[in-house]
């Protein structure tokens, strides 16, 4: 029952995130800039050093985990060239976004705030004091998700009332992964495949969507100023997960 209060919070965190994303949509260039240090830092200080501990502790290997991380990546590379994206008449007009590519971007990123869900329920089963510190991360970090899931909506030109039903959906993941614990105990090699290939796709959305839409309209003066809020998102990320761990 703790692991569901504290999903309920969750919820209003991811809430939060995508609402200031829809306040501030005409600075949206900024948000991606900081989305993007957000994805690299979740990758590199989260979801990383996750799989090696389970690694470590478990005596799995994580080569497996590694191998999902590029088939994630390629996976999604793949369906957004060649499935998701049609090519008739690109070359028509410079600036073109394709509203599904943001739907399945952000249906991703709820499937991740569900398994966000599914770690504080599995961290419950460990003990009180691990439930909680993984609860504050997933806190601390799911604001930034729904900002991320409306940001990304949003730069592929979908409708303000899809973005915000995208939000509620992200919002309500969590609590439904923490209620699928009380079923369900998750084998730790299925959950290192899992955490790579969503690693996978992180860098990829960061890399091809986030990161290139962040710049395409900045003028060189802003440039700094975008970089430096990268680097602040992932250092938001490298903080949030030492303090709540």
């Amino acid at each position: 029952m703790p692991a569901i209060l504290l999903s309920l919070v969750t919820f209003f965190s991811t809430l939060g995130g995508g609402l200031f994303a829809l306040k501030f949509r005409g600075r949206l260039h900024f948000i991606l800039s900081f989305s993007a240090g957000v994805l690299l830092g979740v990758v590199s200080f989260d979801l990383l050093p996750k799989i090696f501990s389970l690694s470590q502790n478990s005596g799995i290997p994580a080569t497996g985990a590694m191998i999902a991380l590029v088939a994630g990546f390629l996976l999604f590379h793949g369906l957004e060239k060649f499935v998701l994206v049609h090519h008739g008449h690109e070359a028509d007009y410079p600036v073109h976004h394709h509203p599904e590519v943001g739907v399945f971007s952000a249906f991703a990123l709820v499937g991740h705030s569900f398994m966000d869900g599914v770690g504080i329920g599995l961290a419950f089963q460990v003990s009180p004091a691990v439930g909680v510190a993984v609860a504050i991360a997933v806190i601390a970090h799911d604001f930034c998700d729904g900002l991320n899931t409306v940001s990304l909506m949003l730069v592929h030109r979908n409708t303000t009332f899809r973005s915000v039903a995208m939000l509620v959906l992200d919002a309500l993941a969590p609590i439904f992964g923490a209620a699928s614990t009380l079923v369900f105990r998750a084998p730790t090699s299925i959950l290192m495949l899992y955490l790579g290939f969503f690693a996978g796709f992180l860098l990829y959305i960061g890399i091809s969507d986030i990161l290139p839409e962040a710049h395409s309209q900045a003028r060189p003066a802003t440039a700094v100023s975008l970089m430096g809020l990268t680097c602040l998102g992932a250092a938001f990320i490298f903080f949030a997960v030492r303090v709540a761990g």
